[in-house]
């Protein structure tokens, strides 16, 4: 049994325990490779088993709440001190696949950052107030259901309009399904990946590019699960 096969079966057992040691075991130990390469291919798996009528809804949420468990304990007392900026996370209104998200908002704090994240299914109405009054760097947003696509342009459309013009970033399973370059804004960034999401995190600390996508090697989609 594989590593990703043994954390997704504790996953699925509702065992915070036996996943926590599946991590430990875990030969890479750096944060985002246990994310990257272990945590969101178990999950995919499990999804996979769901979709193939292999498990139950009921299996597929248990996981996910345990997953959501190992993911708090892993961010824990990171992100303590903060200067690189600030960045609040959030899926679409309607949208439930948060486990990414909180992913990239765990990768934001290792990196300096100022985090909000506010999880699974925010209307635009309350994630603009949050922003014109907290005032981010940077926006997340998730998206994974593609009737959802209207409404991500919405807010895509709404952020672009602060007077404070933060950086907007898309990332969800349809980054790697479908073109949504025509439902954001020219300058909005559509990350792919944890990888690519770091190495978007890296070059702005040090001036780089922000905008845009790169044409890596495809891999898991950010901001999914």
């Amino acid at each position: 049994m594989t590593h990703i096969e043994a954390l997704a079966s504790c996953l699925l057992e509702g065992d915070p325990d036996k996943a926590w040691a599946c991590i430990e075991n875990y030969p890479e130990s750096a944060r985002p490779d246990v994310y990257h390469n272990l945590m969101t291919p178990a999950m995919r798996h499990i999804g996979h088993l769901w979709e193939t009528n292999k498990i139950t809804v009921a299996d597929e949420h248990l996981a996910t709440a345990t997953c959501d468990f190992i993911l708090s304990r892993l961010s824990y007392g990171i992100g303590k001190e903060t200067s690189a900026g600030k960045a609040m996370f959030l899926c679409l209104d309607g949208e439930q696949h948060y486990l990414g998200l909180k992913m990239v908002d765990s990768l934001f704090k290792e990196h300096g950052w100022e985090t909000r994240y506010f999880g699974p299914s925010l209307p635009l109405e309350y994630a603009l107030h949050t922003a014109e009054n907290w005032k981010p760097d940077v926006i997340g947003l998730s998206v994974s259901i593609v009737y959802h696509l209207p409404k991500l342009q919405q807010y895509v459309d709404a952020f672009s309009r602060l007077p404070e013009n933060p950086a907007v970033l898309v990332g969800g399973r349809l980054t790697d399904l479908y073109n949504l370059r025509p439902h954001c804004k020219e300058d909005t960034v559509i990350l792919r990946s944890l990888p690519e999401t770091e190495r978007w995190i890296q070059n702005d600390l040090t001036g780089g590019q922000q905008s845009g996508t790169t044409n890596s090697t495809p891999s898991p989609p950010v901001f999914e699960s």
